[in-house]
């Protein structure tokens, strides 16, 4: 059980449910009292509009100890990148092969497959192998959004890669001076093409449409026709992503 005295709590602090970790956290945009699951830190976030509702926070955890046990028992087991195994790589299968440090590292066509090359032993090639899907989620991505972008006729924003845990992308339009922003997850390269393209195409559409109102949606439409699917296989294995390279 916990000690429900809201002087103890600080936004940041980990406490336990149950045996279920719980990280409290302060949103002073949030309207009410929120729990979500973080499937990358396997935790749960509970989050308070306030310093002094953090109590609060914690007390509603302990309330849905069972589901939230629930959420954390169906996450999917993590996945390390090892040397001789394969993963999916826009939706094709590719074969993950050590390679000595003088060879270049990176995901390349090879005989006819797919394959990712990375140097190192265990821990240290599966880092390699993750900054290599990094690299190529950045080329793939900023080839997808510069298309999307002719299509719409905006201008060419710029383009990261990250590893968020709550979204797949993030926009920030053109300001002044300034070029737009368009951040994707890098793990979009390990779920379908069609998935990968859509998230593209719903960021570059809010290059034009900051909201995700009627009109937005169209602009989504323009480019790939029909959303629905990727969504689908999103909200489906999306959580799967998260557990790669881990």
């Amino acid at each position: 059980m916990i000690a429900l005295r809201a002087s103890r709590y600080q936004p940041g602090d980990r406490i336990e449910v149950n045996g279920t970790p719980v990280r409290l956290r302060v949103d002073r945009r949030a309207h009410r009292i929120s729990l979500r699951l973080d499937p990358a830190r396997r935790e749960m976030i509970a989050t308070a509009p306030s310093l002094r509702r953090l109590a609060e926070a914690a007390a509603f955890a302990e309330q849905r100890a069972a589901w939230m046990a629930d959420l954390l028992a169906k996450l999917p087991d993590d996945e390390p990148l090892v040397a001789g195994g394969t993963i999916d790589i826009l939706g094709r299968r590719c074969r993950l092969l050590r390679v000595e440090g003088r060879h270049s590292p990176g995901v390349v066509e090879h005989g006819g497959e797919l394959v990712l090359k990375a140097a190192g032993d265990g821990t240290a090639f599966s880092r390699a192998a993750v900054r290599a899907l990094k690299a190529y989620a950045l080329k793939v991505l900023a080839e997808r959004t510069a298309e999307h972008a002719a299509a719409l006729h905006v201008a060419l924003p710029e383009v990261k890669v990250m590893d968020a845990r709550s979204r797949w992308g993030s926009c920030r339009p053109p300001r002044g001076h300034h070029v737009g922003c368009v951040r994707y997850s890098w793990r979009l390269v390990l779920a379908p093409w069609h998935v990968m393209d859509y998230v593209a195409a719903h960021e570059v559409a809010h290059l034009v449409r900051a909201d995700h109102s009627p009109h937005f949606w169209a602009e989504v439409r323009r480019l790939v026709k029909d959303d629905k699917p990727a969504r689908a296989w999103l909200r489906a294995h999306g959580q799967r992503l998260h557990a790669v390279g881990r």
